[in-house]
């Protein structure tokens, strides 16, 4: 969905609320403390710093919790309008190489750079699927680094420290794609995350000849691992890792733009999350042909 579309679609608070309540209780408005479907609409009319009209009350006489269709969301609590967040949405799933919070202010034509800073990172966030296992017939994996390098002779491997590497896997046909942080390339280190993001049922997983793939997929992937050598050629038939290359290709030019390059700021855990799941979900977004409004406002 392009910008026009969600311009309009969700042109006002009640089109957003709509889409909202229609996305989390499909069977009708239910209390979130004890789910009962016995709930009344409170119309607020007194002037305050709260503009949300839409308040629900459960009639339950042991509950009366009340409750509207943000709370518990990425919309809790803020004072935006919803179509400010639909189209701030919207912004950051189809910008390729992610959006920088000065992009989005000039956009949006927001008051601060703080108020977008939040705002961006509230949406990438929650495009994180931390529990995503790649189930597809190819699966390929490789690691990355991001950040400071120690210049090193020519054909030695960049030396960079321990806090600057992404693990990465990607479906190849599928297009999903998990991107871990990890604090070293040691095989007892990925093991665990190749095995809790790769399914048992894939068919085969591609990776380079880097010893520590050998090890960590040897022990729940037997017969399943190949591996290309990238100092003779970069694909022999379907043994290649060009997938996962583009998408640290992608990966790495967001970080540029957002200048999160050096050690102490990419690290910060909040930036490197945000911006890692904001590159997964775009990635598998891209193959699932979802609308940007499905990928964080439906993830209640």
């Amino acid at each position: 969905m392009n910008t026009i579309n969600v311009t309009r679609e969700f042109d006002t608070e009640d089109k957003c609320f709509d889409y909202l309540e229609k996305m989390r209780w499909p069977n009708g408005v239910a209390c979130l403390e004890c789910g009962s479907l016995k709930v009344s609409r409170i119309t607020r009319e007194a002037k305050s710093k709260n503009k949300r009209t839409r308040l629900y009350q459960c009639l339950e006489k042991e509950c009366g919790h009340q409750f509207s269709a943000t709370a518990g969301t990425i919309f809790a609590d803020t004072h935006l309008p919803l179509k400010t967040w639909f189209m701030a949405i919207a912004l950051i799933c189809e910008a390729k190489k992610s959006l920088s919070a000065c992009q989005l202010q000039r956009h949006l034509g927001l008051g601060s750079y703080r108020t977008a800073w939040h705002l961006a990172h509230r949406i990438r966030a929650a495009m994180a699927e931390h529990d995503m296992v790649l189930g597809g017939p190819v699966v390929e994996t490789d690691e990355t680094y991001i950040g400071s390098r120690v210049r090193r002779p020519r054909h030695a491997r960049p030396r960079t420290t321990k806090d600057e590497v992404v693990l990465g896997m990607v479906e190849r046909n599928g297009g999903r794609l998990k991107l871990v942080p990890v604090p070293d390339t040691k095989s007892e280190i990925l093991r665990p995350h190749l095995e809790k993001h790769i399914s048992e049922q894939v068919g085969t997983i591609y990776s380079d000849e880097h010893p520590i793939y050998i090890f960590a997929l040897k022990g729940k992937f037997p017969g399943k691992h190949q591996t290309i050598n990238h100092s003779k050629t970069y694909a022999m038939g379907n043994v290649y890792t060009n997938t996962i290359e583009n998408a640290f290709s992608l990966f790495k030019k967001g970080c540029t733009a957002h200048s999160i390059t050096s050690q102490k700021s990419i690290w910060r855990g909040t930036v490197m999350s945000s911006h890692i799941a904001s590159i997964a979900g775009r990635n598998s977004r891209s193959y699932s042909r979802k609308p940007p409004r499905a990928c964080c406002a439906g993830k209640l």
